[in-house]
């Protein structure tokens, strides 16, 4: 089996490798990722997750994954900023609150697929404007849902989390090492 990886994300792969995964092909999907009209954060992280892996075209000997990671405020949706300004009112809602991260993941062999969420609460410290300032300088808030990342300079700022720290930065490794081996990927047998 191959594992082909839907999704452009660095964190992502860098995650799998962990797991000792390489996927053999990485394939970003093309699709809408708006959220519809009054859809709540985590069904609609696990709708996208589930239509990046239908997304991709895959052989018969080939299993995709791909998953969908949403910062929610309340019933907010904080996904990726636009631009500097956009994250500085997404960092600035957070300050000093107790949100949410959901990250879905899909896993998709033939017409079949396994699906797992994850939902992680992360309280952010009150942010001087001085921090907040730097982190938008260091521009390590582009590409990032909610506008930080906590494998990054932003880990500063989170004192706590409950629940998978590897599903805030992007893809929880258990979760998603229990979905590849129920699709039939060896992830714990020598790959020949």
């Amino acid at each position: 089996m191959k594992l082909v990886l839907g999704s452009g994300s660095p964190r992502r792969r860098e995650l799998l490798a962990q797991l000792g995964v390489t996927p053999a092909d990485i394939r970003p999907p093309d699709i809408d990722e708006d959220p519809r009209k009054g859809e709540l954060p985590r069904p609609y992280c696990v709708r996208l997750a589930r239509e990046k892996a239908e997304a991709i075209p895959c052989g018969p000997d080939e299993i995709v994954l791909s998953a969908d990671t949403t910062v929610a405020l309340g019933r907010r949706i904080l996904g990726k900023p636009a631009d500097e300004k956009e994250a500085a009112g997404f960092l600035t809602a957070l300050s000093g609150r107790r949100h949410r991260v959901i990250t879905a993941v899909a896993v998709k062999r033939g017409d079949r697929i396994w699906e797992r969420d994850v939902v992680t609460q992360v309280k952010m410290k009150s942010l001087s404007n001085e921090e907040l300032n730097a982190y938008l300088q260091s521009g390590d808030w582009r590409g990032k849902a909610g506008g930080y990342g906590i494998q990054g300079p932003a880990g500063a700022f989170i004192p706590w989390i409950n629940g998978s720290f590897t599903a805030v930065v992007g893809l929880p490794l258990a979760e998603t090492a229990g979905l590849l081996s129920a699709a039939g990927y060896p992830l714990y047998k020598a790959v020949s």
